[in-house]
């Protein structure tokens, strides 16, 4: 099923552009809701995840923190800083046989995967 464009669908993808930081949810509906104060909280959520499933964003998932939304949708690992919690991306090139690598002893059909390092970032070191 084909999705339709709508103005507040523009918005968040927007968003998430001019913000260039890995943004939460809230992160970007308080980006759009600072000159688009009608468009609800749902809304923006709702359309991060329709972005993301279309492939127009990256959706970011790091266990027991708040989602993640990156405009670089190209393939890259991410590193968030334990103090802060920012994420910033990995100079890294990915690692193309990453699936192949996984000893599947539990019969599981491995679909992909998320790589987020753990460190400190500069500001946080000061």
């Amino acid at each position: 099923m084909e999705r339709r464009n709508t103005i507040q669908k523009q918005l968040v993808l927007d968003a998430v552009s001019s913000l260039a930081c890995h943004a939460t949810a809230e992160e970007v509906y308080a980006f759009v809701a600072k000159d688009h104060p009608s468009v609800g909280k749902g809304t923006v959520y709702r359309n991060l995840n329709i972005l993301a499933s279309e492939g127009a964003i990256l959706k970011i998932e790091v266990p027991g923190k708040a989602e993640h939304f990156d405009h670089n949708v190209h393939s890259h690992y991410h590193v968030v800083c334990v103090n802060c919690a920012r994420m910033f991306d990995v100079d890294m090139e990915p690692l193309s046989d990453m699936k192949q690598r996984i000893r599947n002893t539990n019969g599981i059909d491995f679909l992909d995967y998320d790589l987020v390092f753990k460190g400190i970032c500069p500001n946080c070191k000061r």
